[in-house]
């Protein structure tokens, strides 16, 4: 399945390419996909190449044959059936939750991930990729895409998303303990770690998992 910027992409160079029989520069596919660099669309490119798509052609700077276009099959909605867009949303994957990086230091909006409904809870939500082993023992694991709920507050017992006053983001269980909050590991070698209330920033929940295998 492509994500929404590799299926935008690839409709834009089909129309460019059919139209006037040469490849649109990356400047402007860049700017049809509201991209900020041209890095981006380099590895939507790539992406595009290793799934089929097209093939960039030798010895033509910028010469792009599209080889394939999704195939988009409908079928007619009734009150009970719905359409895989109707089932599913696409959550941006904002980066890794890893010390020394703030999340809005690592933000991109340009790779994404469809997930079911059920699991988005609203149009706030976010992924992280999990680095390390601090909350095995609450299931999470190392390379777990953790599904956020975007939200400045946490409940005593939440898994949240924490942005320290030392400018490190973390995925830790919450606990408020009078004026201080505690941050706590799932996994015995790691320390609780205490903070004041000023010294937390809290970015989001945790509202699901997705795991590869």
């Amino acid at each position: 399945m492509l994500t929404k910027k590799q299926r935008e992409l690839l409709m834009f160079l089909e129309e460019r390419i059919s139209q006037s029989g040469v490849t649109p520069s990356f400047e402007e596919m860049k700017d049809k996909i509201g991209l900020k660099s041209k890095s981006g669309i380099h590895r939507l490119i790539s992406a595009l190449e290793d799934r089929g798509f097209i093939k960039k052609l030798p010895f033509k700077a910028r010469a792009i044959e599209i080889l394939k276009l999704p195939n988009i099959k409908q079928r007619p909605l009734d009150e009970k059936t719905e359409t895989i867009d109707n089932q599913v949303v696409e959550l941006p994957i904002v980066g890794r939750i890893a010390a020394g990086l703030p999340i809005e230091a690592i933000e991109s909006g340009e790779n994404t991930f469809y997930v079911p409904k059920v699991l988005a809870k609203g149009s706030d939500s976010f992924i992280l990729e999990v680095k390390g082993d601090s909350m095995i023992d609450a299931g999470i694991n190392d390379g777990d895409f953790a599904i956020i709920k975007k939200q400045n507050t946490a409940n005593n017992g939440d898994i949240a998303v924490a942005l320290t006053n030392e400018n490190e983001a973390t995925l830790k269980r919450f606990r408020k303990r009078g004026d201080t909050i505690a941050l706590e590991a799932a996994n015995e070698l790691f320390e609780t770690r205490i903070y004041s209330a000023g010294q937390i920033n809290i970015q989001g929940i945790l509202i699901g998992l997705i795991r590869r295998y």
